[in-house]
């Protein structure tokens, strides 16, 4: 008898893969297999569009905040430089998440708005409304808008 899969993932994870390596596909949790791979591909795409709404959040108080950037410049920086790295392993890991670049810019942008929101007093009014850096631009490590 193996796991169930809301009461002990690992273990029916452990005991699918078996499986499936032993070509027992019939025995296999065929549906939940499926399900949660379908899971797995739509959180390596949110995983996209956070970390991309952090690190344009952070080029965007580089950018309005200069007044901040001589206190805060060594924290944003660190924070720009972790999450271009992350969001080229999670791409080089993925490739086939490049071709939702565009989708997901769109929606990190909007992610950005609220996280400057809560941790800013700039007024999200003088922002443009489409995200003013290309992906290219979010990830050029001499990427730093004045």
């Amino acid at each position: 008898m193996h796991p169930k899969h809301d009461e002990d993932f690992y273990g029916w994870a452990m005991a699918n893969a078996s499986l499936l390596k032993k070509g027992k596909y019939k025995e296999a949790d065929m549906d939940k297999i499926i399900e949660e791979m379908e899971t797995l591909g739509r959180s390596n795409k949110r995983e996209l569009v956070s970390r991309s709404g952090v690190l344009i959040a952070h080029l965007l108080k580089w950018q309005y905040q200069p007044d901040m950037k001589e206190i805060n410049w060594k924290s944003w920086k660190g924070t720009i430089v972790r999450q271009r790295i992350e969001i080229d392993d999670l791409l080089g890991e993925n490739p086939s998440l490049k071709s939702h670049i565009q989708e997901a810019m769109s929606k990190a942008y909007k992610y950005a708005f609220a996280i400057l929101e809560e941790e800013t007093p700039i007024d999200l009014n003088l922002l443009p409304s489409q995200c003013p850096y290309t992906f290219e631009q979010i990830m050029n490590d001499t990427f730093y808008p004045e």
